[in-house]
């Protein structure tokens, strides 16, 4: 990697930020499992000496209680950032990435998964966000920039050669090498599909439902997802309701949230097969590889497949969901995984085995984050849209800079350098927990 002035400096400090936004009070982001989620953001900025002001912007999302600990693990990671060259990091963000994963007394709190985890993605991610800036570039032509070579050394194979090999990885991305081009070219001019969630959740009334299913059809939208696993008879009804205000030829994904045990899974999938969904989303403990995998076997017959992934911490546990046939489409979460390296990982297991990668995308800034990893997907390892979409939740967006952009329900592809992550300094500061002007407002109430 180059080693010209652009990327001089030291990463002289890291500030941290527990931000969160009350949206618990519309139920926005309400499901089976989660009732009052306010979306928050562990964040964190990495600061440099060059005097330029270009800074690393990175978070973790939470959904509210907890932030302060991720937020507190970040502060943990501070004395393996602050000091080090960026081109420490410019030069081996494989083996950088790999040393603060690989941190023997921090690696014991998981291994490589909870709230560590999670707290490394948020640095990782600010590393590549203030690479990206520095040399000019989005986050996803960095990556579709590099040499295949570059990109198989971003990745820890420890514990997935059984799966995946570099030598196996380097020859998924030869073959996409020669026509980059193209699909660059493709995803400039018309973006990437998106479904949106935002008709969906739980606590929204029937009419709420129906008057966001017709305004997302009226934006192009041809994908819905609907949250369900409460109860059976509610879910029949506002199912009914969503397919007949979408009609037969859009498509339909439904997501429980954890919420059921295997045979409950099942069954209650049964009752919703009338609907024709394309999937079924986390129906049980992510953490099952097996009882997904048992879900998946059931389903066949309907011709719904499984989805899973938001909560699927590491690369090893991604490997052995595709390992056993456990899921058709594979889920990743930028911030649950640790970062831009082990989603590169979890990108090249699922082209190993055929399986279209659709990122969560539901909280704050994740929709800005995932397009990224989907668009350096498509041109760059399994060069593909068949069967694939990037999700898309319609709040919260104004508090960035540079925000995700959908036309005609497709991502349009983003030209600003980094990552999108960078929060306006007002938001940031209004959303401050527990002392920015908002929560002190609803404290005051």
């Amino acid at each position: 990697m180059t080693k010209t002035g652009l990327l001089k400096g030291t990463i002289r400090g890291l500030a941290t930020y527990d931000i969160r936004f009350p949206t618990s009070l519309e139920l926005d982001g309400s499901d089976a499992m989660n009732p009052d989620p306010d979306y928050s953001a562990a964040y964190v900025v990495l600061e440099t000496d060059r005097g330029d002001c270009v800074e690393g912007h990175g978070l973790a999302f939470t959904i509210g209680r907890g932030n302060d600990v991720v937020v507190a693990a970040i502060e943990v990671l501070r004395p393996m950032i602050v000091g080090h060259a960026i081109a420490d990091f410019v030069e081996s963000p494989g083996a950088f990435c790999r040393r603060l994963t690989g941190d023997s007394q921090l690696r014991w709190l998981g291994p490589e998964k909870g709230v560590m985890h999670m707290a490394t993605a948020a640095v990782i991610n600010a590393l590549w966000d203030l690479y990206a800036k520095l040399i000019g570039k989005p986050l996803w032509k960095l990556l579709t920039d590099l040499s295949p070579a570059r990109i198989v050394e971003l990745v820890d194979f420890r514990y997935l050669t059984d799966a995946l090999t570099p030598d196996q990885a380097l020859e998924i991305l030869d073959r996409q090498l020669a026509s980059r081009p193209q699909r660059e070219a493709d995803m400039r001019a018309h973006g990437y599909p998106a479904y949106t969630t935002s008709a969906g959740w739980l606590g929204y009334p029937d009419e709420k439902v129906r008057r966001l299913c017709r305004e997302g059809m009226d934006a192009g939208f041809k994908g819905f997802k609907i949250k369900v696993g409460l109860d059976q008879a509610d879910d029949i009804r506002r199912a009914k309701i969503v397919r007949e205000t979408i009609g037969a030829d859009r498509t339909l994904m439904v997501d429980a949230n954890q919420r059921w045990d295997v045979p409950v899974a099942i069954q209650w999938m049964n009752a919703l097969a009338f609907a024709k969904p394309l999937w079924i989303e986390e129906p049980t403990c992510p953490d099952d590889v097996l009882g997904h995998a048992a879900v998946a076997q059931a389903m066949k017959v309907h011709g719904i497949g499984v989805a899973t992934g938001e909560h699927c911490p590491n690369r090893v546990v991604f490997k052995q969901l595709l390992q056993a046939k456990a899921i058709a489409f594979c889920q990743i979460d930028f911030c649950r995984l640790a970062g831009v390296n082990e989603v590169v990982a979890v990108l090249l297991l699922a082209a190993k085995f055929g399986v279209p990668v659709c990122p969560h995308a539901g909280g704050v800034g994740l929709c800005e984050y995932v397009q990224h990893a989907s668009i350096f997907d498509y041109i760059a390892v399994s060069g593909s849209l068949e069967g694939r979409w990037i999700e898309y939740v319609d709040h919260l967006h104004e508090h960035f800079v540079d925000p995700c952009v959908i036309r005609d329900g497709r991502y349009v592809a983003p030209l600003a350098s980094g990552s999108n992550i960078t929060m306006k300094t007002p938001s940031r500061l209004a959303h401050l927990f527990p002392s920015g002007t908002v929560w002190k407002e609803l404290a005051s109430r």
